[in-house]
């Protein structure tokens, strides 16, 4: 597959010396931007390495955190990580010294695991609603229903899912032909800014990549949206204004999550296909919004309004302060 895809781009029209290579142009017309751009890439993949490892180290050093919600929270963090990791470090790259030169087998790999990781991403946040629900609705029943295997299957079946949904298009844009110019005016090797330098039929391409988007974002957020709306009956069934506070509460730091994940991928997806009027550079900023933003917040939004996390983030801090105060002694 990856032999045809570079075949398919020896072609005497590329600008390129090496026809195995695409170059990723960063954000066209804001050119003389791009190092004043890295500074918001270099906090925010900051913020996603030292706030996620924060959440993971949190989590396993206390056992305390070890319940359904904390170790849906750690797979959250990990699929953000390995997100950024595919993403930030060729966007500084391109940013600092134009450095957008890809390799077609490394431009393929790229596509596969940013956009396979969101679709994990995806499945972890409707299994995070299905906590909810199941805490809410079926309190009684909880440690039963989500036990460690439990837990762990739904792990698998994010990882299964995002990468199976994911596998053909490599695969689909293999059969094509880039008898043209293999300049990605974009910031990473995104699906549909690849298909749209090719030549032929990109018909298949398409209609899979909106109906691999369509199962993963509709499907999705219909379920979050249904368990929501359990929810919000079972809360409102409650006599006690307490403790209606106290249920919505538990699903304020979820909520959150899901509208700063949802909320620029809803945005990104719709420019994409159908905001044929809107500048590129909207379209580009907006796809990097979506990838960058969630993972740096994510932990910020859990550390801020979850009490556990907090005092225990603390702690754990505290601790490593005091170890280092005895060794100085």
């Amino acid at each position: 597959m990856l032999r045809a895809f570079v075949q398919s781009m020896e072609s005497p029209n590329h600008t390129n010396l090496d026809p195995s290579v695409f170059f990723l142009l960063g954000i066209p017309g804001l050119e003389q931007f791009h190092l004043w751009l890295s500074l918001p890439v270099c906090c925010l993949g900051t913020a996603t390495i030292v706030g996620n490892i924060t959440i993971l180290i949190v989590v396993a050093t206390e056992p305390a955190l070890h319940k359904p919600v904390y170790l849906f929270l750690c797979m959250l963090s990990t699929i953000d990580l390995a997100a950024s990791f595919s993403t930030v470090p060729k966007l500084l790259a391109i940013l600092w010294c134009g450095s957008g030169h890809i390799s077609a087998s490394a431009c393929l790999a790229q596509m596969f695991f940013i956009h396979a990781f969101c679709m994990m991403e995806s499945t972890v946040l409707l299994a995070m609603a299905f906590d909810r629900y199941v805490a809410i609705c079926h309190p009684l029943r909880y440690a039963t229903i989500l036990t460690d295997t439990v837990i762990a299957r739904i792990g698998v079946v994010a990882m299964v899912r995002g990468s199976m949904l994911m596998l053909p298009c490599p695969f689909l844009i293999g059969r094509l032909s880039f008898c043209q110019s293999h300049v990605i005016p974009h910031t990473y090797c995104e699906h549909m800014a690849v298909v749209k330098l090719a030549c032929g039929d990109t018909r298949p391409n398409r209609v899979y990549g909106l109906t691999a988007a369509l199962l993963v974002i509709g499907v999705d957020l219909f379920c979050i949206g249904l368990s929501y709306v359990f929810i919000a009956r079972a809360v409102l069934r409650l006599s006690s204004r307490e403790a209606r506070s106290k249920a919505l509460g538990t699903c304020g730091s979820h909520v959150c999550v899901i509208l700063i994940s949802y909320t620029p991928a809803l945005f990104s997806f719709f420019t994409h296909r159908f905001g044929h009027h809107v500048p590129l550079h909207i379209h580009i900023l907006l796809a990097n919004v979506y990838l960058l933003f969630p993972p740096a917040l994510n932990p910020m939004v859990y550390g801020v309004k979850t009490k556990e996390i907090r005092e225990r983030v603390v702690r754990v801090f505290q601790r490593g302060q005091g170890t280092g105060v005895k060794v100085s002694e």
